[in-house]
């Protein structure tokens, strides 16, 4: 049978290719998203300025499972333990500091450039370290003393600099020249993506304190590597240290990379379920309207003395024939896809660009497995039900469609919808911060295949409230068109399915990149006031920059800001997630937006905090109580809740004094500074004046408040970068699939259309007449992928705005429903104008 079925595939091109290509697109995005989680679940993030050294000792950047935001250092006592660890030549301590090479006042690696990421960022280390990458001089001879400095070579060439040469560096905040004697380049071709500059062992101490960020251990001849780590890890037992070894060493260069990675794991898992729902879902409806397409040939088969055992096999060995071909070869777009997925998430800095794209079989695997289970699954379904029916009874099914409403059909509906009502529950009573989205996405997807499970129904439905309209304002092609609805609402539900799909998906998904930035807003600007902001590039400002501001002339408040990451680590706190609470430290009240609801804020001074209404509530603090918590360095510091605040919107930041936090951060201090104006001043000129008071420091740029907002924290940007990359992607292969679908179904009425024709109807009527269906297949279609939208729209705005209905631009809206309409209808009306084109006979004659 399945040689049989091959031998005449020529006459159903046409339903072939249209699974063809659903198989195709459906494992390129599943591979996509695959290609995406191996990556993150490899940690590949191989060391770089490290790369000598085969062991790394380090400080644990973990909490409690979760990551730390801030660097966390070792003292000077696990250097020593270290080295006198037996095997140990030699423990070489390394450091780093914020730094700028200025050249015609302006740094020379201004991020501005195109690159992203901390990693992009040049650091200042100490001389001794440099054997660890290792470099080797080019030229010159290694920093002698206090003012000397080392560039590596692709520093230099940006600054214009030779040996000899003077170079104005940012060294703490501080500007001043140093004299250039030497430039380095990495060993074995390599190439560090952060720049390095090369201070005095002495210079770099006295710059980065008694602490250091990472230890390279250099094992003696004849020492085996993993033992040796054994014994480190023993001598360290105790300390806040972790001992790395292969790609796990550019931990120590770049701790963010982790958090990349956790992210990236946790990113492409729910769109990787989303792509996997939607893809399988798609590629499964659009093979069951090709195999019901084929009823008549079945029921043929049957007449003739085909078993049902032999109809089985050859509908099941021919999908799978065609779902092989198509999802192997779709693994190689999808290959490169997830590739360039990964290059722009590293651009948009939403990665780390230390962390390496790694990608093996197993994408691969997973991706034609689940394309082929959907295959496989709607074909033995379609050739169980075919096979079950008498051939009699078949040939009249081939033209007036049986019952609809089958048992699994109900029970996977309600499956589907109640998974999405239960998603939409936990979005607004369980899910904080970045978490709410891993549930109100899923929940759009899961309510529109519930829906798409019941579009017959509502199809029949649509129809009985038009058809009076379409009557009486169309005449008899509105006649046929209702017709045809109501004897194929199977069929028009199959083609109904892929919209339903399109306008859910980007609807609720674009609306809740809106929602989420909305919160964002609110989550700064409703905590903070200011009218500029000062940015330093280079690391923490200089001392007295903050008083300097302050005397400004029509400067009303000045505070230094910082912000952190941190945890609550006693009394037990019930709402805290893997991501910990934003931190926010000032030192001036006036750049507060919120007032004190218990308490004073005023009182942010020394070890204190203002906790949020409700977090406080949560804990059972009160104003007096004091509170322990995990700073973003691991530090426990105990703070005395000095006051409570109402902020606005989903803001759940914990204020600070700056100096507190600042300390505990990698940079060591405060880089920005909040200006507020005061009443009746002229803005242009205050901002004019405050940019003046500062003009001495060429790392530090005037903005104004949208600074805030541009370097949010907790990972607002990676999910609306993602959202509109993977889900782009997602609505992409929904309009594929709403093409394909509807060309399947319009190519294969060639026969109808022809028997129409030589009944009266003219070709314009046929057209019309679809035209017509287009209309309701689209009101249906979009109808219920709007209310599946809904599931996600109106939690999301209840859990992150604290209001149902968020005030949101309608033309995103009307955008997505004008692109399933114009999809819709061109799906439609190009494949029958290709199909009329023929004489009415030979169409009428042509087999089915």
């Amino acid at each position: 049978m399945l040689s049989l079925a091959l031998r005449t595939l020529r006459f159903r091109l046409g339903g072939f290719a249209a699974t063809f290509i659903a198989m195709f697109f459906g494992a390129a995005l599943i591979m996509a998203c695959g290609g995406l989680m191996e990556s993150g679940v490899r940690d590949a993030v191989p060391a770089q300025r490290l790369a000598a050294a085969p062991i790394v000792v380090a400080g644990d950047q973990t909490y409690d499972g979760s990551q730390l935001s801030e660097r966390v250092r070792l003292d000077q006592e696990r250097v020593r333990a270290v080295e006198g660890v037996s095997g140990v030549e030699r423990a070489v301590p390394d450091v780093s500091f914020p730094v700028a090479v200025v050249r015609d006042g302006h740094p020379v690696t201004d991020l501005s450039d195109g690159s992203s990421g901390d990693e992009h960022r040049p650091l200042g280390h100490g001389w001794g370290s440099a054997r660890l990458a290792p470099y080797s001089l080019t030229s010159g001879s290694r920093p002698g003393g206090p003012g000397d400095v080392v560039l590596d070579t692709a520093l230099a060439e940006r600054a214009g600099a030779h040996v000899g040469d003077r170079v104005r560096l940012v060294v703490g905040g501080q500007a001043g020249e140093f004299r250039l004697t030497g430039v380095v380049e990495q060993s074995g071709g390599r190439t560090a993506s952060q720049p390095a500059v090369f201070l005095s062992d002495e210079q770099a101490a006295t710059v980065a304190g008694d602490r250091v960020d990472a230890i390279g251990v250099l094992p003696a001849r004849g020492t085996d590597a993993a033992e040796l780590r054994d014994r480190i890890d023993t001598a360290l037992d105790g300390a806040a240290a972790v001992t790395l070894t292969g790609d796990d060493r550019g931990l120590a260069e770049f701790p963010q990379a982790a958090a990349s990675q956790q992210n990236l794991i946790m990113l492409s898992a729910i769109f990787g379920g989303w792509a996997v729902l939607v893809a399988m879902f798609g590629a499964s409806s659009t093979l069951g309207l090709t195999v019901q397409q084929r009823q008549r040939e079945m029921a043929l088969l049957k007449a003739i003395g085909t078993t049902p055992a032999q109809l089985r096999r050859m509908i099941l060995g021919e999908t799978l024939v065609v779902s092989v071909v198509a999802s192997v070869l779709g693994c190689l777009p999808g290959a490169l896809l997830s590739n360039l997925l990964f290059d722009k998430l590293v651009d948009a800095g939403i990665i780390s660009g230390a962390v390496e794209f790694r990608q093996s079989l197993a994408p691969a695997v997973v991706a034609v497995g689940a394309s082929l289970l959907a295959a496989v699954g709607a074909a033995y379904i379609t050739a169980r039900k075919v096979a079950e029916t008498r051939a009699t009874e078949a040939l009249a099914s081939s033209a007036i469609e049986g019952r609809w409403l089958t048992r699994t059909r109900i029970v996977l509906s309600v499956l589907f919808l109640v998974g999405g009502v239960g998603m939409a529950v936990m979005t607004v009573t369980m899910m904080k911060g970045d978490l709410t989205a891993s549930t109100a996405g899923p929940a759009c997807i899961m309510w529109a295949i519930g829906l798409a499970l019941l579009a017959p129904g509502f199809t029949k439905a649509v129809v009985w409230l038009l058809q009076g309209p379409m009557r009486a304002l169309t005449g008899l092609t509105g006649y046929m068109a209702v017709l045809n609805s109501r004897a194929h609402s199977i069929r028009m539900a199959a083609t109904i399915t892929p919209i339903i799909l399109l306008t859910g998906v980007a609807s609720g998904t674009l609306y809740m990149q809106q929602i989420e930035d909305a919160s964002n807003r609110a989550a700064h600007t409703g905590v903070l006031r200011a009218d500029d902001v000062l940015t330093s590039k280079a690391g923490p400002l200089a001392p007295g920059t903050l008083e300097r501001v302050r005397q400004v002339k029509g400067v009303d408040a000045a505070s230094s800001y910082v912000a952190s990451t941190g945890f609550v680590q006693s009394p037990e706190d019930a709402d805290q997630t893997g991501d910990g609470w934003p931190l926010q430290g000032v030192d001036d009240t006036g750049n507060l937006a919120v007032r004190a609801a218990t308490g004073s804020l005023a009182a942010l001074r020394g070890d204190s905090v203002a906790l949020p209404t409700e977090h406080a509530e949560s804990l059972g603090a009160k104003v007096g109580d004091t509170l322990t918590l995990r700073l973003g360095d691991g530090t426990p510091v105990e703070v005395k809740v000095v006051a409570t605040y109402r902020p606005e919107g989903d803001a759940t930041a914990l204020l600070m004094p700056a100096p507190l936090l600042a300390e505990h951060t990698t940079d060591g201090g405060a880089a920005q500074i909040l200006v507020r104006h005061a009443a009746g001043s002229d803005p242009a000129a205050v901002t004019a004046a405050v940019t003046a008071a500062v003009k001495d420091q060429p790392a530090v740029e005037v903005t104004g408040s949208g600074a805030l907002t541009a370097g949010r924290t907790g990972g607002q940007q990676q999910l609306a970068t993602i959202n509109y990359l993977v889900v782009g992607l997602i609505v992409g292969y929904t309009a594929i699939s709403v093409v394909n679908t509807l060309i399947a179904a319009t190519g294969r009425r060639r026969r109808e259309f022809g028997l129409q024709q030589l009944t009266g109807f003219t070709r314009k009527q046929v057209m019309a007449m679809m035209c017509l269906e287009s209309v309701l297949t689209a009101v249906v279609g979009v109808l219920l992928g709007s209310v599946a939208a809904t599931i996600t729209f109106f939690p999301y705005s209840l859990a992150k705005l604290d209001e149902v209905v968020p005030s949101v631009p309608l033309w995103i809206y009307l955008t997505v429903v004008a692109c399933a309409v114009v999809i819709t209808f061109a799906a439609t009306l190009l494949p029958t104008w290709r199909a009329t084109r023929f004489r009415p006979v030979e169409a009428a004659t042509a087999a089915a």
